[in-house]
């Protein structure tokens, strides 16, 4: 067995209190351990090879996935908010035997029910030739892309576990014995570094159902619930994407309270505009960015007290090498087997994202290579700067820029209010922390549930630009012709037809 998953159950099974607590109440380190001998007797009784679990956030769903690790099967999480589509996907390329699901689920294509228990339906289906994967591989991890169809990112245990040993490390440094989860646990970096990483700690895991704490498929949240979970819970330590930090901002600065619990507070999955990093520094909020990837396993950077830039997304972790060549980060000591389906294994995988490192080893991300645009000035932008600065104002919940050979920038605005002047009034503010360049000209309000419907956004709250472009190919056109209009203050350029989901303004 892999040392550090040895160590994990050991650690587990000699935790002497709760080691988790979900919606259903409280297990011990004893209990999840037995947990995971059934449920890995289960799956020999099956002969399952590959299975795939589409399950809420619950103690249930870390038994599953330990008893797959354990067992030597390849363990391919579902994110329970996937479509019917997206899960036949997954099915598909990645040769799905054995699929766990809620009760009552209706089990996918080709799949025969074998068994409905209370908190589980189970199916099997023959599969006489099974796709390939690479060598070693522990768990399919499907990336939500930033276009087009998810690719399945195969890890072996070795790379997961070790970064979160160093994870695990950094904790107990810090006497951190809690953590809440509030990141879908199919998602690699809540998976890693907010669950193995504390069950290696020995700390205590609460993992709500995401529904009981105010969150709703990939992006809704009740503000006030998921306040009233983080009192409940008081964690000592939580792993946030930039929407989630501003809501826990925005409710501080409206005057409500925030636990006091908190040691440890991470934050990463997308660019965190600088100003929302200090604003959190001045409720006392010990927040530290970190940058990752599927690919590496997640985490590869992060901040740490004493030990933090700001502006940047941290030092590599101790198993990490980080370099830059022509801009573009590259990563080795932590990365992926291999993408499902392509037999190029790499030792040093090339991200695609832009950066430096500083004299003292900091990282510092400059963009996405692919989303970098020149505009009709010469100027290279590249377009997250802005949209971070655009998504730390409380009015706007996310942005898409666009500004390649344009006099002016563009972008399509998703708001958290219904009234235009105000979201005009933060376009002006946003503009106001950017130079003449990189500042928004003409703006789009997207409504938030066609945005969301028609997937212009990732899981983890990232915007897919070329899903965008699509989608609102009609007013981002409309708005660039709007670039050629003197125009002293803002404007509504048309009032919205009945069919539209927004209205375009400029400055």
């Amino acid at each position: 067995m892999n040392p550090q998953l040895k160590r994990l159950l050991d650690t587990c099974r000699a935790h002497t209190g709760t080691m988790l607590t979900d919606s259903t109440g409280e297990w011990t380190g004893e209990r999840l351990c037995e947990e995971v001998d059934r449920w890995r007797a289960r799956f020999d009784s099956m002969a399952a090879r590959r299975v795939a679990w589409q399950l809420p956030n619950g103690a249930d769903w870390i038994a599953i996935d330990l008893a797959l690790l354990v067992s030597g099967r390849i363990a391919v999480p579902v994110p329970d908010f996937f479509t019917p589509e997206q899960v036949a996907h997954v099915i598909a390329t990645a040769g799905i035997d054995t699929w766990i699901g809620p009760p009552g689920a209706t089990a996918p294509e080709g799949f025969a029910s074998t068994l409905a228990a209370d908190r589980f339906t189970i199916a099997a289906r023959p599969l006489p030739v099974v796709p390939a994967v690479h060598p070693g591989t522990a768990k399919i991890t499907f990336t939500s892309g930033s276009t087009g169809t998810a690719r399945g990112v195969c890890l072996s245990l070795d790379k997961m576990l070790n970064t979160a040993a160093v994870l695990q490390q950094q904790f107990a440094d810090r006497a951190i014995r809690s953590h809440l989860c509030v990141l879908p646990l199919s998602l690699l970096l809540e998976n890693v570094a907010g669950v193995y990483a504390n069950l290696l700690n020995g700390s205590t895991l609460h993992v709500p159902n995401l529904r009981d704490i105010g969150m709703t498929g990939s992006s809704t949240l009740d503000v006030g619930r998921f306040i009233q979970a983080q009192h409940a819970a008081q964690p000592q330590s939580i792993i946030l994407v930039p929407q989630l930090l501003q809501a826990l901002l925005g409710a501080a600065l409206s005057g409500v309270r925030l636990p006091d619990s908190y040691r440890f507070i991470a934050v990463g999955g997308a660019r965190v505009a600088p100003h929302l990093l200090a604003l959190a520094g001045q409720y006392g909020l010990p927040v530290h960015e970190g940058y990752g990837l599927s690919e590496c396993g997640s985490v590869v950077t992060l901040n740490l007290p004493g030990a933090s830039r700001s502006g940047s997304v941290g030092k590599p972790l101790d198993h990490v090498d980080i370099s830059i060549s022509d801009g573009e980060i590259h990563v080795s000591g932590s990365s992926m087997l291999g993408y499902l389906g392509d037999a190029a294994a790499p030792t040093r995988l090339a991200t695609g994202d832009l950066g430096h490192l500083d004299a003292d080893g900091y990282l510092f991300i400059d963009g996405r290579r692919k989303s970098c645009f020149i505009s009709a000035f010469g100027r290279n932008v590249n377009p997250e700067w802005i949209e971070s600065e655009l998504a730390a104002q409380p009015e706007i919940a996310l942005a898409a820029v666009f500004g390649e050979a344009l006099p002016g920038n563009v972008a399509v605005l998703v708001p958290r209010t219904t009234d235009h002047a105000a979201v005009s009034h933060a376009v002006q503010q946003a503009n106001a922390r950017l130079p003449d360049y990189a500042r928004v000209s003409a703006w789009f309000i997207a409504d938030p549930v066609h945005f969301r419907t028609t997937g212009c956004m990732t899981a983890t709250g990232k915007v897919r630009r070329d899903k965008v472009a699509d989608v609102y190919a009609e007013p981002l056109a409309e708005a660039t012709q709007t670039l050629g209009i003197d125009s002293s203050s803002n404007t509504a350029v048309r009032a919205p037809r009945t069919s539209d989901p927004g209205v375009i303004h400029v400055l």
